[in-house]
């Protein structure tokens, strides 16, 4: 069992990044103002939240082993150094003692390469089109020891506790989602120190009504090849859409059943940060999670899940009608 000050710290952190996070969602049109490119806000979040979550944990738990996306060496040029300015406000706005300096080595602290017994990894912003349509985007991290998916925090800043609320009508408080493994999923609303409520998957829904989630995005998976599935599976849900991890936390929480991620080029490698955190509220909340095959997911290969392919996220009876369902349509 991990010390619960890793906990503790992995929520502080989240929820600072958060923060941050709808800051720059909500000065979207400024930014893109200022450097005159349509994905510069979610960059300018990006770094944010990269900065802010590895400082937290750096300043609270000592030596830090960070898989990370991003790199202050990208900030150059003329575009990098509006980004960078940019960038600073931001970060400052939730932690003002930071500077320029401060900030840019912080950025840096997230160059780990996902080897070794112990490290955390993240995906600051999970879902850049949601992001920058305003809707829903997550921030995922989470904390692997020999390859296994041992804690993990979901930020979800515009996804509210009111499961009638569309994903498209942004939450003004957001939620966020954690889990250690062995000890269950819980969530809270965004910021708040409140007592956490345990988080499970729905239970005794008759296949029928099943109702699967899928990326807004169909570049993101086969759109096409998911509704072969429903349609042979006899359902007859609404589906659930929406952007990123957050995917994963409607079906922890019962609000969808199911989320199927089928690839859309053969040859493409799921990332671990784009699941880690996910995966594990999800399995603690009751869900099965493989890939289509009904492998186990497995984290011990470096930066990539390249032992799989694919995603299978639900609760057990459903998990499986699922990949019975691929094996019979897809071989």
């Amino acid at each position: 069992m991990l010390d619960p000050f890793f906990m503790e710290t992995a929520l502080h952190a989240v929820s600072e990044a958060c923060a941050v996070a709808r800051e720059v969602q909500q000065a979207l049109g400024t930014i893109k103002k200022l450097t005159k490119e349509d994905y510069s806000p979610v960059t300018v979040a990006d770094f944010a939240a990269q900065a802010l979550i590895a400082l937290r944990l750096q300043e609270s738990l000592g030596e830090l082993r960070l898989t990370g996306e991003e790199s202050a060496a990208d900030l150059v040029g003329t575009q990098g150094e509006i980004l960078a300015s940019a960038l600073v406000t931001a970060v400052q706005k939730v932690r003002p003692g930071l500077n320029r300096a401060d900030i840019f080595s912080a950025v840096d602290l997230g160059n780990h390469d996902a080897t070794g017994t112990a490290y955390w990894t993240l995906d600051p912003i999970d879902g850049t089109k949601g992001f920058l349509r305003g809707g829903q985007y997550a921030i995922s991290l989470a904390y692997l020891v020999d390859g296994e998916v041992v804690l993990g925090v979901l930020g979800c800043p515009n996804l509210g506790a009111d499961f009638t609320r569309a994903f498209t009508n942004p939450d003004p408080i957001g939620t966020v989602f954690f889990a250690e493994r062995g000890r269950g999923a819980f969530s809270r609303a965004a910021g708040s120190n409140a007592a956490a409520s345990p988080v499970q998957v729905a239970r005794n829904r008759p296949l029928r009504d099943m109702r699967v989630c899928e990326s807004v995005e169909a570049a993101h998976s086969r759109q096409d090849e998911t509704q072969r599935i429903v349609e042979y599976l006899k359902t007859r849900g609404e589906p659930a859409r929406l952007d990123s991890q957050c995917k994963y936390a409607v079906v922890a929480r019962g609000q969808a059943d199911a989320y199927i991620r089928l690839p859309t080029q053969a040859d493409y490698v799921e990332k671990i940060w784009d699941h880690a955190a996910g995966m594990l509220v999800a399995v603690e909340a009751g869900a099965t999670v493989t890939d289509i095959k009904g492998n186990p997911l497995d984290f011990s290969c470096g930066a990539t899940l390249s032992r799989n392919r694919g995603i299978v996220c639900g609760p057990a009876p459903f998990h499986a009608a699922i990949v019975g369902a691929v094996e019979v349509l897809f071989g």
